[in-house]
């Protein structure tokens, strides 16, 4: 029988505690919310199911410590909604955490059992119990280059460590090139997308390789790994900040906040979707996603909860990882309020700024989102750089001779 005590609403996600894991999941439209355990990551039903009733909530969080439990643990949610119609009622759906720092169950996931109506427990991604270990920065410092001397070199991890050899992992692979990347001269790497991401999320059959539609905000992507453990690709990546370090590279990380892979009102619930769509989303009377991401829907970074979880993810990656910098992809969209009506002092910048473990990290933005605005001069974050698409088109045309 597994023991379970109240546990706390913070740390966000699942944490170690010294008697288990403490779970916590801000769910603001929920009846009641059951944790499911895993015994393995093809599990196709749980071991365990947790219903955890209105003891187990606090405001707008839903918390369990579940004792004899530690890292490793494999484990999900399932949220039955409030009949309020605020929400749609996905309590079929097995949903990741979305604080995970891990993910498994890849064999077995199929997206199209996500769109669906019935249960998918035996086609459902799975999140994972990891320890939240610090970077070592007394070891590994930030190179912390100057604006002025900072010369970034974008890549796509798999593209840019593409070869013949298909036993080591994109992350492992890209330290041999760092020679290279250090005789060019270039002081930081801009990472496109590592977040997990659905290489099914795409098409007509077709692949999703770019990864601009993340599941998750706090894993690396599978595809790019060893997957030996969650806990071994999360030091996989940390070894590639580690050794970017020594060298003197700074580490900067294209981000996706403004959308996720759940589509609109038609799109699979994976995560957010299935756990308070109505928090997480811009959704109109009509009950109709809004979209400035063209991507079917919009993140809802005006709203404190959502913050927080972004917040959270950027600390993971900068405390957990010791990455140096974020590019946020369509950054604008962030700047929205209620009806998309753009915002002069958006609180996601502000609550950004106010972090301090933060503090000392390098944040870039596209000025731009797919419903029209730009703001390029006057971004809505002044620690905040931009990305110049005019000058970046009219030099193109320059080299290109047109």
């Amino acid at each position: 029988m597994t023991h379970i005590n109240k546990g706390k609403p913070f740390p966000l996600g699942s944490s170690l505690t010294s008697q288990g894991v403490n779970f916590s999941l801000v769910a603001t439209n929920a009846e009641y919310v059951e944790i499911l355990l895993f015994e393995k990551d093809d599990s196709i039903y749980p071991k365990s199911i947790l219903k955890l009733d209105h003891n187990h909530n606090t405001g707008p969080y839903w918390h369990a410590e579940v004792k004899n439990i530690n890292k490793g643990c494999i484990y999900a949610f399932r949220v039955k909604q409030k009949n309020n119609a605020i929400n749609n009622n996905y309590e079929k759906k097995v949903l990741l955490d979305p604080c995970s720092r891990g993910i498994t169950g890849w064999e077995s996931y199929k997206r199209e059992n996500a769109l669906k109506t019935q249960e998918n427990t035996n086609s459902c991604l799975k999140s994972v119990v990891c320890d939240r270990k610090l970077f070592n920065f007394k070891d590994f410092p930030r190179p912390k280059h100057s604006w002025e001397e900072t010369i970034i070199y974008e890549l796509h991890i798999k593209s840019f460590t593409e070869s013949a050899d298909k036993t080591e992992s994109c992350f492992k692979k890209f330290l041999k090139k760092i020679p290279y990347l250090k005789e060019l001269g270039i002081t930081s790497i801009e990472l496109l997308p590592i977040f997990c991401f659905d290489p099914t999320d795409a098409p007509n059959g077709l692949e999703n390789f770019w990864g601009y539609s993340p599941i998750n905000w706090f894993t690396p992507h599978f595809e790019y790994l060893s997957n030996e453990s969650a806990e071994k690709n999360r030091e996989e990546f940390r070894k590639l900040v580690e050794e970017c370090h020594k060298a003197g590279i700074e580490v900067i990380l294209d981000v996706v906040y403004n959308h996720t892979s759940e589509g609109d009102y038609k799109g699979p619930a994976i995560s957010w979707k299935g756990i308070d769509e109505n928090l997480y989303y811009f959704i109109g009377k009509d009950k109709n996603y809004q979209d400035v991401s063209g991507c079917g829907n919009t993140i809802a970074a005006n709203r404190g909860l959502v913050r927080k979880l972004i917040i959270e993810s950027l600390k993971c990656w900068a405390s957990e990882f010791g990455v140096d910098g974020f590019r946020f992809d369509l950054g604008i969209a962030l700047s929205r309020g209620e009806n998309l009506s753009p915002l002069d002092n958006p609180p996601i910048f502000e609550d950004i700024e106010c972090e301090p473990e933060l503090i000392d990290v390098k944040f870039i933005s596209e000025p731009w989102d797919c419903g029209g605005l730009y703001k390029l001069g006057d971004f809505p974050s002044k620690n905040t750089f931009t990305w110049n698409g005019h000058f970046r088109d009219d030099l193109r045309r320059f080299w290109k001779g047109g």
